[in-house]
């Protein structure tokens, strides 16, 4: 079992940044693909961004390309999401998520999720 807590969202006017954290228990963390997903109101859960174990493979949704960034730093079990130039289309809550396979966007393929963090833009 593997528990992730997100943290660093909140309130934001468009143009500006925020950048996501997601802590993550466990001992095996450098082998887990990390990824972000985000769900807005009355909208499906879609895929943001994803990163390989190494930190070397990253994967990204054409919505956020070029604007947000993932990293990680296994010696702290942590993920990040670094967010910039963001729009109102941003917002949503974010949640973070374990997949034990390759990189991928596809929802399905992350076994563990955490409880999500609010990110609001503003016009």
């Amino acid at each position: 079992q593997v528990q992730l807590v997100e943290s660093g969202g909140g309130l934001v006017q468009a143009g500006g940044s925020l950048r996501l954290s997601c802590a993550a228990s466990g001992r095996t963390f450098s082998t887990y693909t990390m990824g972000w997903f985000r769900q807005a109101p009355r909208k499906e859960r879609e895929f943001v961004a994803a990163i390989g174990g190494s930190g070397g493979s990253t994967y990204y949704a054409d919505p956020v390309k070029g604007r947000f960034t993932i990293s990680r730093d296994n010696a702290k079990n942590t993920v990040y999401l670094q967010m910039n130039s963001l729009k109102p289309e941003d917002t949503a809550v974010y949640y973070c998520a374990v997949g034990l396979g390759p990189v991928t966007g596809w929802r399905t393929q992350y076994d563990y999720w955490g409880q999500g963090t609010q990110v609001t833009v503003s016009s």
